[in-house]
């Protein structure tokens, strides 16, 4: 016998978030900069588990007249980026790039997962940029907002595309990813080490494959971004794994584990940063956490809320990547420790900027302005 909710129970039954398949978001939520508000809710008829339909991915031709993003921020160590996307098919519940979106009239949520901006003229952008009379080299970072090796990437590469660039004009980079798609440029990236112009991070949050499912739905399997990390060390590639974010109570205690492991495979360079909660970010992690990990969800933000000053997250410069408080402090000690044991490399070398070789004024073509198109892809 089942027990039904007596007249007027139902309205005061907590909302039952709508789960698709492949996603990491439990709701679609309004920006901060909307005037309205719009909320989805189950009717009853949602369909469940491997039953429930899929989120079409929705492709948006990005017009940018500019493709490189300088920053002066003083706790990161890069000046200049890239990013190729806005938005991440990935859908990791936790990254600190989901707001973005809302500067776009999108939500963090979900459309921050399935309506992704390309940039197809990303290249031709590029090589005008550094044609530039006053262009000074430094590393170009990739990866620092949305991953460039997202899905879409297997069939716009426009990622690629970028790397061709820099590789034909000796212009050194940086690479953070979570996918193995990375290992497709190896033919790009093997000669660039070998001049000591690139280098690429794994990003590795566990080794809990149904965490990672549930986490960062599309990106990579664990074992087989360690699996990358070997490859690509094996091609000559310097590379390093960002155990990256490290959230309390659920996957913080496998920080010694991931680095071990990535040291195994190859990595020679590690880092770490404590879970970001800017803005819209935090009531999405805390609806996820709600869902996944209920039993978890008080504890986890307790700790969360006791290194960041009482709040769900501190923006101070230095304090923003690794917190404050015992718990921070804790883990600072633990990745120091585990890092120095396993013969981590304490400082990154630089990358050579002395035998970059400008485009020709004549090569430097203005992109053509596209106009805004819209088309579907699964």
């Amino acid at each position: 016998m089942t027990d039904k909710p007596s007249p007027g129970e139902e309205d005061q039954l907590p909302a039952r978030p709508l789960i698709f398949k492949g996603r990491g978001s439990t709701s679609n939520h309004n920006g901060r900069f909307e005037q309205l508000q719009r909320e989805a809710f189950d009717d009853g008829w949602a369909l469940e588990d491997a039953d429930t339909p899929r989120l079409i991915t929705e492709i948006i031709h990005d017009s940018s007249r500019s493709i490189l993003h300088y920053n002066d921020s003083p706790d990161i160590p890069f000046d200049r980026s890239i990013n190729p996307y806005r938005g991440c098919e990935h859908g990791c519940i936790y990254c600190y790039a989901r707001p973005s979106h809302t500067y776009l009239g999108f939500s963090a949520g979900l459309d921050f997962e399935s309506r992704i901006l390309v940039k197809p003229d990303a290249a031709a952008l590029l090589r005008q940029a550094l044609a530039k009379p006053g262009y000074v080299c430094q590393p170009i970072a990739m990866g620092t907002n949305t991953d460039p090796y997202q899905p879409l990437e297997r069939q716009q590469r426009i990622t690629r595309q970028i790397i061709e660039v820099l590789a034909e004009h000796q212009h050194p980079l940086t690479i953070v990813t979570k996918s193995a798609m990375v290992e497709r440029d190896i033919d790009l990236l093997a000669p660039m080490a070998a001049q000591n112009l690139a280098r690429v991070f794994i990003s590795i949050t566990t080794l809990d494959r149904h965490l990672s499912r549930v986490m960062e739905p599309r990106a990579a399997a664990p074992e087989r971004r360690l699996q990358t990390l070997e490859r690509l060390s094996k091609a000559g590639i310097p590379c390093g794994v960002m155990t990256a974010p490290m959230i309390p109570a659920l996957n913080d205690a496998e920080m010694e584990h991931i680095l071990e492991h990535a040291h195994a495979a190859g990595a020679r360079y590690a880092g770490y940063v404590l879970l970001r909660l800017p803005l819209e970010v935090a009531p999405l992690f805390e609806e996820w956490l709600q869902h996944h990990f209920p039993l978890k969800a008080a504890h986890v933000m307790s700790i969360i809320r006791q290194s960041r000053g009482g709040k769900a997250y501190d923006a101070q410069f230095h304090q923003r990547m690794r917190g404050q408080g015992i718990f921070a402090d804790l883990l600072a000690q633990r990745f120091r420790l585990a890092a120095s044991k396993l013969g981590f490399m304490q400082e990154r070398s630089p990358l050579n900027t002395s035998i970059f070789r400008p485009p020709a004024a004549t090569t430097a073509r203005t992109a053509k302005k596209l106009t805004p198109q819209r088309d579907l892809f699964e």
